[in-house]
């Protein structure tokens, strides 16, 4: 059996990709779900990793749930509702959670088909290109089941209430080019250009001072639910912060000499 994952490092920008083609890189897996956070927590603590890019081996980027492993006793779903509960509060529910608290950005560079748990999968990214095969379905309600992997959060933050409400009861199935018109995807681009454009939009997010970009990113974050006063008052500690930082002088200093910057991370 392939490891779940292939993780490349390129400079800066590290590579994720989900590897198992043969079942179309489903996440509900222990092993995947296991693989996947280890793999972007470590990338997260490396502050020389400035962007991370998640995508997935084959035709699909992920289906989502193995429905093969859908019969009690087997994945998610265990011989009594409380194991069930168990089950995806130690399993896939932590993939959202520990994405919402990540501060290295994370692109999804989806390949092909992103369903059910695959959409959601992508939803956690901070930013998705998709490829102009990709599909997206929030599906779960065709399989008599509700989102258990955040979904319900997660897809009305990325597309709004209204679509995104139309697309978990209808489990409707969009192309690529609805993801773009809804806002899902920001940008449709050829099956061969994927990766390369997700690497153009990963490098310039490192080009800039990296702890700006972790904080803002944090900033982002927290702002979701947070009120106003919240959010001003953790801005002003933040931007405190980096007021000492010596990339922020850097930056200053080269704009006024009219110069590229050269950011260090201090």
């Amino acid at each position: 059996m392939s490891a779940p994952l292939l993780i490349q490092r390129d400079g800066a920008i590290l590579t994720i990709t989900l590897n198992l083609p043969e079942r179309r890189n489903p996440i509900s897996d222990g092993e995947m779900v296991d693989a996947l956070v280890g793999a972007i927590e470590d990338a997260d603590r490396d502050h020389s990793v400035h962007a991370v890019i998640l995508t997935g081996t084959g035709k699909a980027f992920s289906s989502g749930g193995d429905l093969s492993k859908m019969a009690p006793g087997k994945g998610l779903r265990a011989h009594h509702p409380a194991g069930t509960v168990r089950n995806y509060r130690d399993g896939i529910q932590r993939l959202p959670l520990t994405f919402q608290n990540l501060e290295v950005p994370v692109i999804a560079a989806i390949n092909g088909p992103a369903i059910g748990a695959g959409c959601d999968l992508a939803c956690m990214c901070d930013i998705r290109i998709a490829a102009s095969g990709a599909k997206f379905a929030e599906s779960f309600v065709r399989l008599g089941l509700v989102p258990g992997d955040g979904g319900a959060w997660l897809l009305p933050r990325v597309i709004g209430w209204p679509r995104a409400t139309e697309l978990a009861l209808t489990g409707r199935t969009i192309d690529a080019d609805a993801a773009l018109e809804y806002g899902l995807v920001t940008q449709v681009v050829r099956p061969e250009e994927l990766l390369p454009v997700a690497r153009s939009v990963a490098e310039e997010i490192a080009e800039n001072p990296p702890r700006a970009v972790r904080m803002t990113k944090r900033l982002l974050r927290e702002a979701q639910d947070a009120a106003l006063p919240t959010v001003l008052n953790l801005s002003a500690a933040l931007q405190a912060a980096l007021h000492e930082t010596k990339d922020h002088e850097e930056a200053v200093s080269a704009f006024l000499e009219r110069r590229q910057p050269n950011f260090t991370g201090a």
